[in-house]
């Protein structure tokens, strides 16, 4: 079994993303099974107005037609990072993740929970996901082949009471797949995903955007794939590509054994008591 977290420098227009898309896919190593995860804003790279123009009932239209033929013609569980999904009776999107069977089976979804509304010292200056966006309320884990997969999204790494919620639910693989801006991820990428695989023994599949968008953003690129213990498996610093990992449920399972953390955890039970 092995991960696999594809970079890519998306724009504003999904025909011109898709066929990046097409491209990297058939770059897939021939073993099976895989999994495969895209980063966030696959589909479409841009403001409000190109969100909306590609946009589509959750489960429905022709963006989604093609994931689910990809993962069935491929063979390939396939994660898409996130794509702007429609809300109905709501002037609000949804930063939706879908996941995808090797039969193009939609097998889950998650709605991004944390909204990137800051103020960065870039080219972009000040960044408000939610004129755009609503949260979502709900965690999505799910059963695959792999391991349970606990799913997130780029800003939402901030939050490690998110992954520990995913953790206590029996997540082993953490999804995070990002559009992290250049100045953020060289100063936090790394550390913020190091301590979520590290303090949730969890493997972390994190597929990035990489290079210069539209209206000034620029993002980090560095997608990794973590093991358990922190350490690095794969990176692709720059441009567009894919890096592939070997999965190794045992060693998830022995670093569970040696140190379970889980077990250890107290502040919950303290809390409790002093209630």
């Amino acid at each position: 079994m092995e991960l696999v977290a594809i970079q890519l420098n998306a724009g504003p227009e999904w025909p011109a993303n898709q066929a990046r898309l097409e491209t990297l896919l058939r770059q897939l190593p021939p073993s099976r099974p895989l999994l495969v995860q895209l980063p966030e804003n696959a589909v479409v790279f841009g403001g409000r107005e190109a969100a909306w123009q590609v946009a589509e009932p959750l489960g429905a239209g022709p963006v989604q037609e093609t994931f689910s033929r990809w993962a069935r013609e491929l063979g390939i569980w396939l994660v898409v990072g996130s794509m702007p999904t429609r809300i109905e009776g709501s002037d609000k999107l949804h930063s939706t993740s879908l996941v995808y069977n090797d039969k193009g089976e939609r097998v889950g979804h998650y709605h991004k929970v944390h909204l990137f509304d800051v103020e960065v010292a870039d080219g972009h200056g000040r960044y408000q996901e939610s004129a755009t966006y609503a949260s979502g309320d709900a965690l999505c884990l799910i059963d695959s082949p792999f391991g349970r997969l606990g799913l997130s999204i780029c800003y939402d790494v901030r939050f490690p009471e998110l992954y520990r919620a995913l953790r206590e639910q029996g997540a082993e693989i953490l999804m995070v797949p990002a559009a992290f801006t250049r100045v953020t991820g060289q100063a936090h990428w790394l550390p913020l995903l190091q301590a979520r695989a590290i303090e949730n023994q969890c493997y972390v599949l994190a597929a990035a955007q990489y290079g210069e968008h539209s209206g000034g953003r620029q993002t980090w690129g560095h997608s990794l794939i973590l093991d358990p213990w922190g350490e690095i498996q794969a990176c692709l610093p720059k441009g567009e590509g894919l890096i592939v990992a070997p999965l190794d449920p045992q060693r998830l399972a022995r670093i569970r054994s040696q140190m379970p953390v889980a077990q250890h955890a107290r502040l919950s039970a303290v809390w409790r008591n002093k209630a």
